[in-house]
């Protein structure tokens, strides 16, 4: 083998290691998507964040009727999400083979 083979060969094996599930991220996204659970799970802290914080405070404010609204955008978001998924996969796959090329080139 040439050294631009094991290098290719090396790079798809940290892929196939480091990549995320995308059963495991649907699981989450089914199971806790309302909190955010498959967004931490795919790297994604800070929307994760948002959408723990906006079910939190539609939860709480629920009560009053006021709550609703974020619990809608959460539900739309939650929806939305099952379709995002495969590409949030595809584009850390693409970041990380990236990265790892750039390391062997430099």
């Amino acid at each position: 083998m040439n050294d631009r083979a094991t290098r290719d060969l090396y790079i798809e094996q940290r892929i196939s290691n480091e990549r995320r599930s995308a059963l495991v991220a649907y699981l989450l996204w089914f199971f806790l998507g309302f909190f955010g659970a498959h967004r931490f799970y795919l790297g994604r802290w800070f929307s994760g964040l948002v959408m723990l914080a906006l079910f939190g405070i539609g939860s709480a404010l629920a009560f009053i009727l006021v709550g609703y609204l974020p619990l809608a955008l959460v539900a739309l978001w939650w929806v939305i999400d099952a379709l995002l998924i495969p590409g949030m996969i595809g584009r850390d796959v693409r970041d990380l083979r990236g990265r790892l090329r750039q390391g062997f080139d430099a």
